[in-house]
């Protein structure tokens, strides 16, 4: 997750099948371009090990520094990563209560911290763990603070394999190169998030378009910018408080639409006029989860104060489409609040608001195939699922994680724990996966 309070393929026929996004260049299965991975559904083709602990399987460990969850991203042999690190230098505005520091005030209502923060994109070796190079983009100090649970590094980066697209909200927009050079960089604004609690959008890439959803307590827009130059090529305000949802760029009948998920409104632009091509009846309170998308669908939903979902069949959605043959179901239960849903063989994993209770749904006709079934471990979940071969896994906040048996039977695999504290949503490729937690970014390995 980033707490997104908060797609790179596997092959480039399987990013052309799920539509979800078209990088400029050839992905490999062994990369994980944004942060839901290669196709933007949380669905990986690597195959790394279904067991692992401080003393198995661990290939390396390395300690990052500062405060982030944002989910990793890696291309061939690299993974970046952001941080916000607290360089304990007092900041020019008025400080927030005594103790306060990166963790702001009761209910995430106080002021911004204290101190000065560095704004890093960060390289590290995916053999070694190695730090490759460690660039900041920004020293100031945050003008807002977070929620508890949050972070000033909760945007995911992206990549075309050329150029790295590094997003802090307030802080900025950065595209570098991969060797850690800043290209161009775009000041948008400054957010204010409702009740204070932070920002966690992660920008969308579709060829040389860069997408940022914008919504806030104030002026809500939604910007598309030239991946070359930083330049605006169309903005267009929204009628929306504060989300945290990263839109998705699909292509329908030839042309990429952005889908975006907020309270008010379910909306999709077209992405080169920013024309909107429809909408329909909004989510709840506190928008988080991303879309996923499969065979000419996408699927929306959200949990916090309520519970929504729905199936829109994009062939026909034009105007607006609340209640029409376009929205081809609806399910108002057991839908989750953080965690992305997973969309894998036609079958949609979600958790109960931020709990280990999962509901699985087909996708086709959103009926129920099991479920709400408790996990057991994890309890408390942020993090969205991904999934591989007859696998699928869920990361507790605790170190806690299942694997359960992809299909339409629950079965836990294995149960798994790390010593750190997990918000980001796990990374595979090839055969490892990469876990960020507060303090260490882990690479589980067979045989490490």
């Amino acid at each position: 997750m980033s707490l997104s309070m908060r797609t790179g393929v596997i092959g480039t026929l399987f990013a052309t099948l799920l539509g979800g996004w078209s990088p400029p260049v050839e992905a490999r299965a062994s990369d994980w371009p944004t942060w839901r991975g290669p196709g933007g559904n949380g669905v990986a083709s690597g195959t790394p090990p279904t067991t692992w602990s401080e003393s198995n399987n661990v290939e390396w460990k390395t300690s990052i520094p500062g405060l982030g969850t944002s989910t990793p991203i890696v291309w061939e042999n690299r993974i970046y990563l952001t941080t916000a690190v607290d360089t304990g230098k007092a900041g020019p505005n008025t400080p927030p209560q005594a103790g306060e520091t990166q963790t702001r005030g009761r209910r995430g209502r106080g002021g911004p911290p204290a101190n000065i923060f560095k704004f890093s994109l960060m390289a590290v070796d995916l053999e070694t763990g190695k730090v490759v190079w460690d660039q900041t983009l920004r020293e100031a100090q945050p003008h807002e603070g977070t929620h508890p649970d949050g972070t000033h590094a909760s945007n995911s980066p992206v990549t075309d394999g050329e150029r790295l697209f590094a997003f802090f909200g307030s802080n900025g927009v950065y595209a570098l190169d991969l060797d850690g050079n800043v290209l161009w960089e775009k000041d948008l604004g400054d957010m204010q998030t409702r009740l204070g609690f932070g920002e966690g959008a992660s920008p969308a890439l579709w060829g040389d378009s860069l997408v940022v959803q914008w919504d806030h307590e104030g002026d809500s827009f939604i910007v598309t910018l030239d991946a070359n130059t930083g330049d605006e090529r169309w903005r267009k305000a929204r009628a929306e408080g504060t989300s945290w949802t990263t839109p998705r760029v699909i292509e329908v009948n030839g042309r990429p639409q952005v889908i975006t998920v907020a309270t008010a409104k379910i909306r999709s632009y077209d992405l080169e006029t920013g024309d909107l091509v429809w909408e329909a009846s909004g989510m709840t309170l506190n928008t988080i989860p991303s879309p996923v998308y499969e065979d000419g669908k996408v699927y929306l939903m959200s949990g916090f104060r309520g519970n929504a979902a729905m199936a829109i069949d994009l062939a026909s959605a034009k105007g607006d489409i609340t209640e029409t043959d376009s929205v081809l179901w609806t399910l108002d239960r057991d839908t989750p609040y953080v965690p992305s849903p997973l969309l894998y063989d036609g079958l949609i994993y979600m958790l109960k608001s931020n709990d280990g209770i999962l509901t699985v749904v087909d996708a086709a006709s959103g009926d129920v195939v099991y479920g709400p079934q408790r996990l057991g471990d994890p309890a408390n979940v942020y993090a969205s699922p991904v999934g591989w071969g007859d696998n699928v896994l869920f990361l507790g906040r605790d170190g806690a994680a299942a694997i359960i048996k992809a299909g339409r039977n629950f079965e836990v695999l294995s149960t798994n724990e790390l010593e750190d504290r997990f918000d980001a949503s796990p990374v595979i490729v090839g055969d490892r996966l990469l876990l960020r937690g507060r303090s260490n970014l882990y690479s589980i390995k067979a045989g490490s």
